[in-house]
């Protein structure tokens, strides 16, 4: 089986980073995202994930991070990329219903708020609240439950 491709957006204004549920039962968060389509780019995909989870139109920027998760007693792998992206409409803050139903709930989170939360990937902080490096590589990070 291949890995799976998967876009996240690194979107941070005034000083907090948008944040998703990344399982609708878990209490695990990550960067708004999801899997790439295949006849897409990568920037068009990641524009629809976060209209689907979060109903913000964005803009994408450049690449920060690469990043891979693995279980291998599941047969699961999947290297995500990560772009730094702006918000160019749709409502910050207010209700959205995920169509897939997976997000159930986003928020924006200070660099302290996120070093409480369960997060992946584990350098998110570095690439979200400082300043802009070259893009790192985080390679087969475990699984998180």
């Amino acid at each position: 089986m291949s890995p799976r491709l998967a876009l996240r957006a690194v979107i941070v204004e005034d000083g907090r980073l948008l944040m998703v549920n990344a399982w609708k039962d878990g209490d695990l968060w990550c960067a708004p995202g999801g899997g790439a389509e295949m006849h897409q780019s990568l920037p068009e995909n990641l524009a629809r994930e976060v209209w689907e989870e979060c109903g913000l139109k964005i803009a994408v920027g450049q690449t920060c991070l690469l990043n891979e998760y693995h279980e291998e007693a599941r047969g699961f792998h999947q290297v995500e990329l990560f772009f730094h992206c702006r918000i160019l409409g749709g409502d910050r803050n207010g209700a959205w219903t995920d169509p897939e139903g997976i997000v159930t709930e986003r928020r924006w989170v200070t660099k302290t708020e996120l070093a409480t939360m369960r997060h992946k990937p584990d350098s998110l902080a570095q690439v979200a609240f400082e300043p802009p490096a070259p893009p790192i590589y985080d390679p087969l990070e475990p699984l998180a439950y």
